[in-house]
Parts: structure tokens; C-alpha cells; sequence
């Protein structure tokens, strides 16, 4: 027993992160990735210019960066064309998610985004008690009215859309989305997340409106600009709802060495040029390689190639773990029917290189898999029998893992679709070196012919 008691809220939650990481994978299989292609870094670096600015600030670094962040958001309100009171920055946009659920939320308020969007969102809302609610992907893309009319109905205090889209890179036009910030309910706000937004082709990306208190955009230095390891981002939005983050924000959360490398950033628009250029060309590569593979890429406008597989999630979560076991790091959605598929971030040609080589063999591998292993677990007892296998694909029965919402092999006390969601990222970060994926009632029946059950009950 601890001698110490955290909150309720924090008792039910999982002692974990949204993403197991190519490090923590590297660590568990004793080797590096070959080709790092898996988490939508920038493989093309940021600006000479942002390097040169990090190692001028280095011997800076024992000094706190500015808390106001002055110089970075005067140079961001002029690349904007707005005013600085209409910038925010912060810790990349997963900090800027932490802190708009904590302005937000109280116990038990209701969140809406689509079933499959960014886990991180995820992450915060249950952090703050806050209950999702999630709505399905329509033809690979968030709906949008659907979005809004589940806001609407269930009061919902935040809705999260992204544009363009991850996992599944798609994205709506400015029309589109113009259209739904005009619908945003009484009392709720619009997150839109914008991190892909340099790679989008012309006519994606709304005009600002920073008279909407309704909205608030959020943009990255890690996509595009090269600089996921500096952790920067920012929300732009109205001047009054902006002024909201300076009461809870970690105002020394960005260092001294971040800001140097964003502003130098931002200011090498050449560069940023380049590096869209180089990745046009690395995605057509991985959608040639994938069509000689009999694969289909989907449409994107990011800098990543959704690859549909052609089957059910367990046979894109196999061609994914037979990859990574070859040392090339891919990541794939984790909602069916988003799950059958893969993605693969534009990469060196080195990289695609090794794709090319290793795909082929790593779908005949999957097409002569043995009957896969099924592990049905409702306590902790039951995973760690199942995980005496060195690896495999793990399917958990969506009715049983929610029993292992806690993450502690205790009930959960609640009953929202959270706790699924919940258990399984506990799972993948309990045991990295398995695939679990939740079936629903046909996928149960349709692997009911070859399981092997480790059932604890």
C-alpha cells in the first residue's frame, strides 16, 4: 500500500503514455531502427539556420528562456499577419492540448472527436475527468457536420478536429471547415489542430478569424519545420481567449535554446521550401513502392502515406509488427476500420530504400502466419501468461477490456467508452513487444477458428 494518496481521478488512470516509441521498441528488441519512418518527424532536419541558433544559445542555456516568449511571438504575429496578443506558445501542440483541456474541463464534461483521432487529445481529456464521446470516420475523413451535431446534443464543452488529418492523412477545404466554426455550439470550444497544415495543398487552411471566441488553431514547429525534439507549438486565436493560458500555463515550459531554434525557423522560409519539396518526392516513392506491393496508398495532404492493406486490423497489425521486426519503424491507426491499414512518413532515400527491399517479405511472412494468438484477459495475471511468448498479435475482447480500465486489474467505476481506449494503451506500454488489438463482434467471430485463449477471470 502507498503512503501517499493521489486523487480519485488519478487512481483510475493508467501509469502510462499515449505512444509506445521507436526508443522504448529499440530497447526491448536490442537493436536500432534501420529506417525511422513511423512518427511523422521531419527526416530532412530543420534550417541550417535554427542548428546555428541552438548552438549559439547552448552556452546561454543557464539562463531560463523568456516566460512571455516577446521575441518568438512577435516574429510568429508578423508571419500571421496578426497581433502577438493572438499568439500563445507553448510545448509543442500536445502541451497546448494539456492546457486548453485544464481551462476547460471539470469532471465528468463531455469531449467529442472521432473515433481514431490523435491519442494525445485523448490523453489530456481523460487526465481532467473530462468524457469522450467519439464519432466514426466517414470515407476516411472526420465528419465534420456529425462532429457538430454531437456537440450540440450532448452539450459538449470541446470538440477536436484536425486538418489535415492523422491518422489518415486526409483533410476538408477551407470552405468546408469555415463552415462548421460558424456552428460551434454555446459553450464549447473548436480545437483545430493545424500540425500538417504547411504540407496541405492551396485551399485547405482558412482565413484567421480572431473575432471567433468559439476557436482557437494550433500550429507546430515539429512537422514541417524539423524540430519535434525542441517540443514548440502555438495557438492562435481571439486576444481575450489567448489571455486565458496565463493563468494555468508553465511559463517556463519552452527553453531558452526552443525559442532560438523557432525563430531562426520560421525566419528560413527557403528551407521550409525545400524540405516540402523532398517530401513530395518521398511520398510518391512509398506510394510507387506500395502499388508494385499490390497495397493502396490513400490521398494525403501531410507528410505521411496512409496505405490500406486491403484486409482487417489484424492483418495490417502483423505486416506492421514483420516490419518492425526488419528494423524499419512504421506506426498504423488504432480504430477499426481505420486499423487496416499502415503509415509510413516520408523518409530518406536510404530509408525507402530498405522499405522497398523489406516489404515484399515482410507480406509473404504475414500471408504464411500460423494461426495468430489470442489472448482473452480480464486481470493482469492473464496478460503476463500471455506475454511469456516472446512476441505475437494479442486480441482482447472489447467487452472483457474494459474490465481492465483501472490499469490495476480492478473493475473500472466508470462506465463511458474511455475505459477500452484506456486499457489498451496501458496494455501496449505493459508489453511493447505484442500487438493488441480489440475486437469488435465480427471481428470476435471471424477469428474464433484460430485462437489459442489464455482466459483469467
Amino acid at each position: 500500500m502507498p503512503d501517499y494518496r493521489v486523487s480519485p481521478l488519478v487512481q483510475e488512470l493508467p501509469a502510462t503514455v499515449p505512444f509506445v516509441g521507436p526508443e522504448t521498441q529499440e530497447r526491448n528488441q536490442g537493436y536500432l531502427f534501420k529506417a525511422r519512418i513511423g512518427a511523422n518527424e521531419s527526416v530532412f532536419g530543420p534550417s541550417p539556420n535554427a542548428i546555428q541558433a541552438m548552438a549559439d544559445a547552448a552556452s546561454e542555456s543557464w539562463m531560463y528562456g523568456d516566460p512571455e516568449f516577446h521575441d518568438l511571438r512577435e516574429d510568429l504575429a508578423a508571419h500571421h499577419q496578426v497581433e502577438p496578443g493572438n499568439i500563445m506558445v507553448g510545448e509543442g501542440i500536445d502541451g497546448m492540448l494539456g492546457y486548453v483541456a485544464r481551462m476547460f474541463l471539470q469532471n465528468g464534461d463531455t469531449v467529442v472527436t472521432s473515433a481514431g483521432a490523435y491519442p494525445t487529445f485523448n490523453y489530456h481529456v481523460n487526465g481532467y475527468g473530462g468524457k469522450l464521446e467519439f464519432v466514426p470516420y466517414r470515407a476516411d475523413r472526420e465528419d465534420l457536420d456529425a462532429l457538430i451535431q454531437k456537440a450540440a446534443q450532448l452539450q459538449a464543452r470541446l470538440i477536436y478536429v484536425s486538418n489535415p488529418d492523422n491518422p489518415m492523412g486526409s483533410w476538408w477545404d477551407a470552405q468546408s471547415i469555415e463552415s462548421i466554426t460558424k456552428q460551434i455550439p454555446e459553450n464549447c470550444l473548436l480545437i483545430l489542430d493545424e500540425s500538417y497544415g504547411e504540407f496541405a495543398p492551396p485551399g485547405t487552411l482558412p482565413p484567421l478569424d480572431l473575432d471567433n471566441q468559439r476557436l482557437l488553431r494550433m500550429r507546430t514547429f515539429s512537422k514541417a519545420y524539423g524540430l519535434a525534439g525542441m517540443r514548440v507549438g502555438y495557438a492562435i486565436g481571439n486576444a481575450e481567449l489567448i489571455l486565458e493560458f496565463n493563468k494555468i500555463r508553465n511559463h517556463f515550459g519552452v527553453g531558452r535554446v526552443a525559442q532560438a531554434a523557432a525563430r531562426a525557423a520560421l525566419k528560413d522560409q527557403t528551407h521550409l521550401q525545400r524540405v516540402l519539396t523532398q517530401v513530395r518526392h518521398s511520398l510518391e516513392t512509398i506510394k510507387e513502392i506500395a502499388v508494385e506491393n499490390g497495397l493502396m496508398p490513400l490521398p494525403t495532404a501531410s507528410n505521411f502515406l496512409t496505405i490500406d492493406c486491403g484486409k482487417d486490423g489484424a492483418f495490417a497489425a502483423a505486416l506492421m509488427q514483420s516490419l518492425i521486426g526488419k528494423g524499419i519503424f512504421v506506426r498504423m491507426p488504432g480504430v477499426s476500420p481505420l486499423d487496416r491499414c499502415i503509415r509510413i512518413t516520408a523518409g530518406l532515400p536510404e530509408y525507402l530504400q530498405i522499405l522497398a527491399e523489406t516489404l515484399p517479405e515482410a507480406l509473404a511472412r504475414r500471408l504464411d502466419l500460423a494461426p495468430a494468438q489470442v489472448a482473452v484477459i480480464s486481470s493482469w495475471h492473464g496478460l503476463e501468461r500471455a506475454a511469456a511468448h516472446e512476441s505475437g498479435t494479442i486480441y482482447v475482447d472489447a467487452c472483457v477490456s474494459e474490465s481492465l480500465g483501472n490499469g490495476d486489474g480492478k473493475p473500472s467505476t466508470r462506465s463511458d467508452e474511455r475505459t477500452t481506449e484506456i486499457a489498451l494503451d496501458h496494455l501496449r506500454h505493459h508489453s511493447p513487444h505484442f500487438l493488441f488489438v480489440v475486437l469488435d463482434a465480427a471481428d470476435h467471430a471471424a477469428h474464433q477458428g484460430d485462437r489459442t485463449a489464455y482466459i483469467e477471470s
